[in-house]
């Protein structure tokens, strides 16, 4: 797959995103990629269901490997507590070295190593990113993606249905639906009504949470 063609910005928070040309969008909220990321993924998404559970081994699925930043946070986040983190992402077009080697998402030296193994480690097959992090990236759409994984989360990062309806569609919410354990989440930035409608149709409890970075609101959907 040819990857489209991508800018490097900063975002308000001093945290770089990637803007893409074809669909005019950027890869994260223009007022903080890192604080949308902490809140929507790491606060509502991972912290609150170790919190809820007590695990000290938890599973993510990730849609939209994007920048690596959630996977970044992740493992940092992993580290801080000790938990063990086993992190599956679908991206159907990685971001290219000479691109991924500018983002300042590490602040030392070892985070900066940390960001680079992200992205240059191998597809389609475990790979050791730390003592508490363990990655497997698979270069396929969402649609296209046909492992068996049992997440206790799903991080759904994809871009706003406004410029790809197809990612947002019921047959990929239920897909996530039966990848998901029972008591397992779905946490999204996107709180569009229609969105909803299909996670509820998929199965999903729906909650709606503050947003992030003065965005109104957020999703999360609990799997029963």
């Amino acid at each position: 797959m040819k990857t489209p063609n991508l800018k490097l910005i900063t975002t308000e928070d001093g945290s770089h995103s990637l803007y893409r040309e074809d669909l005019n969008e950027t890869y994260h909220s223009f007022r903080g990629a890192e604080g949308e990321s902490l809140q929507v993924f790491i606060k509502e998404g991972l912290d609150a269901q170790l919190s809820k559970t007590n695990q000290r081994s938890i599973t993510v699925f990730e849609v939209g490997f994007g920048t690596g930043l959630n996977a970044f946070l992740a493992a940092k986040y992993a580290s801080q507590h000790q938990v063990q983190v086993h992190y599956h992402s679908v991206e159907p077009y990685p971001v290219p070295k000479e691109i991924y080697e500018q983002f300042n998402f590490g602040k030392s030296e070892e985070e900066n190593s940390l960001v680079q193994a992200l992205h240059a480690g191998a597809w389609e097959e475990p790979v050791t990113i730390s003592a508490y992090l363990e990655l497997v990236k698979y270069q396929c759409t969402l649609e296209e993606f046909d492992g068996e994984v049992r997440a206790d989360v799903v991080f759904y990062d994809a871009f706003a249905p406004s410029k790809q309806a197809e990612v947002w569609a019921l047959d990929n919410l239920k897909k996530c639906f039966e990848m998901l354990v029972s008591g397992g989440v779905l946490v999204t930035y996107c709180a569009q009504g229609q969105f909803k409608r299909n996670l509820a149709a998929a199965g999903f409890e729906v909650e709606t949470l503050p947003g992030a970075m003065g965005k109104k609101e957020m999703v999360r959907g609990l799997k029963l």
